[in-house]
């Protein structure tokens, strides 16, 4: 009796792991979209520069305002590549939320997982309307909502995959 407890609870506590995470991501997202024009700008930059170093021979040598420059060259495609990848992690959450902590089916954990990750975006942006220097825009919802739904694809998939074994 006392091993069946036991293996209830535990079984209690897995339950809440994707959901705390699915929060703790959302907050993650919150405070990134919280942040002031200028230092978005400072960040995805920076991220620009490490592109650069990693995957652009001779990048080193050349000189600071051209690293700067090809920084700038590549700041859309990073910013939205970052839209993307931080909700195709919350689509993946949100996913395994629905199915494993809250026993849902494919078909519904996936709609589901969809419908709040959209949900959220839309929040996103408008919170965006209220930081200085940000603007919340319908493309990035769009971006979002695909991050979202490549993010439930992936972890449907595997799945589908490990539970067939």
């Amino acid at each position: 009796m006392r091993n069946e407890l036991t293996k209830d609870h535990n079984k209690s506590r897995k339950r809440w792991v994707f959901p705390v995470l699915a929060l703790l991501w959302m907050l993650v997202i919150f405070l990134m979209s919280s942040q002031p024009a200028d230092d978005s700008t400072e960040t995805s930059l920076h991220v620009g520069e490490t592109i650069g170093t990693v995957f652009v021979r001779g990048y080193r040598e050349w000189p600071k305002e051209k690293q700067v420059e090809f920084a700038v060259s590549i700041d859309h495609p990073v910013r939205k590549a970052a839209h993307a990848t931080e909700y195709t992690i919350l689509g993946a959450l949100l996913y395994m939320t629905c199915r494993k902590s809250f026993g849902m089916n494919p078909k519904g954990s996936f709609r589901m997982a969809f419908l709040t990750g959209t949900v959220y975006a839309v929040t996103d942006e408008f919170h965006q309307l209220f930081v200085p220097g940000r603007a919340g825009m319908i493309s990035d919802v769009l971006i979002d909502s695909m991050g979202v739904l490549l993010g439930c694809l992936l972890i449907s998939a595997l799945c589908r995959i490990s539970w067939k074994k």
